[in-house]
């Protein structure tokens, strides 16, 4: 393991339970994140699939604070820091790191149009001198289908020569194998860890250099990940990574955020995790009922689920 090579593994970032009035949910947030890591799989807390940018940041860090508070290893917890503000950024990566956590998911500054590279340098850079922690390690956020901001391999080896310890690695969230290629090619070789954002492409990132992947379907699915990523050199490769693929298209049919809690709530028998926060819309009825019987002809099961306490 080089220097700068924190982490690997699975990761899930995790859902956000919201209550009938859409507030957080702490006692449902650390139950499911206790479930993910009981699967052998590592936590991102506060990334898309958290709803993160839905959250403000008070209600991040007390999330957080709950979420340590109950003795989860912090070891396995990458926290999504990244904002359009750049003193929110901050506040947040310097409480991650004070509180343990120095492994972060960084979002470049998203909304503007036609931002330069020396732009978002600038804005990492920011960051990491105003934290000014050298326990500091980032992992950039590379999702241009939905922030339209992107991170190019010009940048990744402007940060890292500026910046060779605080930055660690990145998730490419492009859905584009080609770029995550690009990245192993230019940056494997210097400790800088390269994640998938989907399972779909967890086998190629192995036999790639590859650190591993942070994958929405890790919250209902992550025994079955971390299973390949851990036998991707076996003879049933190629059949596992099938199988993660085929329970992935079973929740694509609707927009992802909504069909994981849609099957949360069903296997936790739970109806109140199908909550999102506007401007999401949870599933209709017969919408989830589509995706739970998808799941069920793939012989799918949450095993060891365990649901919230009751008085």
């Amino acid at each position: 393991m080089t220097q700068n090579q924190q982490i690997c593994g699975v990761f899930a970032p995790v859902l956000t339970p919201f209550n009938e009035d859409l507030s957080p949910d702490p006692a449902r947030f650390i139950a499911h994140c206790k479930w993910v890591i009981s699967q052998d799989c590592g936590l991102v807390v506060f990334g898309t699939t958290s709803e993160a940018n839905s959250l403000s940041v008070e209600e991040r860090i007390s999330l957080l604070d709950g979420l340590l508070a109950a003795d989860v290893d912090r070891s396995r917890i990458i926290v999504g820091t990244g904002c359009c503000a750049l003193t929110d950024t901050v506040r947040l990566s310097k409480h991650a790191v004070d509180s343990g956590c120095p492994n972060v998911l960084m979002l470049p500054p998203f909304y503007y149009k036609g931002v330069s590279e020396d732009g978002i340098f600038r804005s990492f850079s920011e960051v990491i001198e105003r934290v000014g922690d050298s326990r500091l390690r980032i992992y950039l956020y590379h999702i241009p289908p939905v922030a339209v901001v992107g991170i190019t391999p010009g940048l990744v080896e402007r940060l890292l020569k500026e910046y060779p310890t605080a930055i660690a690695g990145m998730k490419d969230s492009s859905g584009d194998w080609n770029n995550t290629l690009t990245m192993l090619g230019a940056f494997r070789d210097s400790g800088f860890d390269v994640f998938v954002g989907s399972e779909s492409f967890l086998l190629a990132n192995m036999e790639n250099g590859g650190a591993g992947c942070i994958s929405a379907t890790a919250n209902i699915n992550p025994e079955a990940i971390e299973r390949l990523y851990r036998e991707w050199q076996g003879a049933n490769a190629d059949a596992q990574q099938q199988a993660l693929n085929s329970v992935r298209a079973a929740l694509s049919k609707y927009t992802m955020i909504p069909s994981l809690k849609a099957v949360v709530a069903y296997f936790r028998n739970d109806p109140l995790w199908e909550n999102v926060r506007p401007p999401l819309s949870r599933l209709t009825p017969a919408e989830a009922a589509n995706v739970i019987e998808g799941l069920k002809k793939l012989g799918f099961g949450m095993p060891g689920i365990v649901g919230p306490k009751t008085d």
